[in-house]
């Protein structure tokens, strides 16, 4: 290996620690509100990329069916809840189950987007709504369960998502039109465009993920959430509410991965479970609990998976995941265990 060939695979290993790193990065948020290990993150990866696929190539995407059946299975299930006589928060029910579905509905069936921007802003209208939605219905009545039975219904979600994916997009791949196709020389190095344009959404995403939990009321609580679920509800904060929002930013986050890296990879149905998992190593680098952890997790596994699949690129998957060993097991000597608190 020459220092030019060095310099090729640090470049590919930072633009997938990137996409690893937003993936970390959700999957910390989320388990941090909801306790939930959400496996089926990848799947909004997938469904964002081949969302933005079908619109590109003027079909109606099929995840709009799966957006407006989980809206109206939703809408029936809270008003079930409300004939119960259980609280239920119809402004929040009506933002997830009729505004943003009958927005995405004008913009694919009235508007059909023909520019670019206006592909991606629809794309995200139709995945960002599906997190809230299916917390909603498969998470939030086991809010009180364990974390493994959390874990186990997340993993039946999963095959059930990736089925799905394979009834609405078949099992050919694709790929999407680049949202930069410049080229950058610098040395005897290319840089793509489309590179440069992962790298600078994700820190933006970072810098305003920063921001939201930093300064803004709702960011607060989730953070509040996060941190003693049973206190947050003791102050007046919606837990549930807290959940719905953990998901959406999960499904964001996720189609704007999908979004960053069909130019560059060809998609599949499935390709977004491979995708996830990295995230996952990275995340439990970060322990679970800490961003900037997680993000410097994402970059190890990218720099790992891109430098291993040179030396031994039939080996780079497992390479990648037995990296989580080490650091299970690090993280083992140096944490108390509930006797211990008790």
């Amino acid at each position: 290996m020459d220092f030019q060939i060095a310099l090729l695979l640090g470049q590919d290993g930072i633009v997938n620690g990137a996409v690893y790193g937003l993936m970390a990065l959700a999957l910390v948020l989320v388990f941090s509100v909801t306790r939930v290990i959400f496996i089926p993150q990848g799947e909004f990866v997938a469904f964002g990329a081949l969302t933005m696929v079908m619109l590109q190539t003027g079909a109606t995407p099929a995840t709009l069916w799966l957006l407006l059946t989980l809206a109206l299975v939703v809408l029936v299930v809270e008003g079930w809840r409300w004939k119960q006589g259980v609280d239920v928060n119809w402004v929040a029910t009506a933002f997830w189950c009729l505004g943003l579905p009958l927005l995405a509905t004008a913009l694919v069936l009235g508007l059909r987007p023909q520019s670019l921007w206006l592909q991606t802003l629809t794309t995200l209208v139709l995945i960002t709504p599906l997190g809230p939605l299916l917390y909603r219905l498969v998470f939030r009545p086991l809010a009180d369960a364990s974390v493994l039975i959390l874990l186990i219904v997340a993993v039946a979600l999963h095959g059930v998502l990736v089925g799905a994916g394979l009834l609405f997009f078949g099992a050919e791949g694709s790929r999407t039109t680049p949202f930069s196709e410049a080229r950058f020389e610098l040395g005897s190095m290319t840089i793509s465009g489309q590179s440069l344009v992962v790298l600078g959404v994700t820190l933006v995403l970072v810098l305003l993920l920063f921001v939201f939990f930093e300064r803004s009321m709702v960011g607060k609580a989730l953070r509040a959430t996060a941190i003693n679920r049973v206190g947050a509800r003791l102050m007046g904060i919606p837990t549930d509410l807290s959940g719905d929002v953990s998901f959406a930013l999960a499904a964001l986050i996720g189609a704007v991965s999908g979004l960053l890296i069909a130019p560059l990879t060809t998609v599949y149905y499935d390709t977004g479970f491979l995708i996830g998992l990295k995230g996952f190593v990275a995340a439990i680098v970060g322990g679970l609990a800490s961003y900037p952890l997680a993000l410097l997790g994402a970059l190890l596994v990218g720099q790992l998976e891109s430098f291993s699949s040179f030396w031994a690129s039939a080996y780079k998957e497992v390479l990648v995941f037995t990296l989580i060993i080490p650091v299970l097991w690090w993280r083992s000597l140096n944490s108390r265990h509930v006797e211990d608190e008790e």
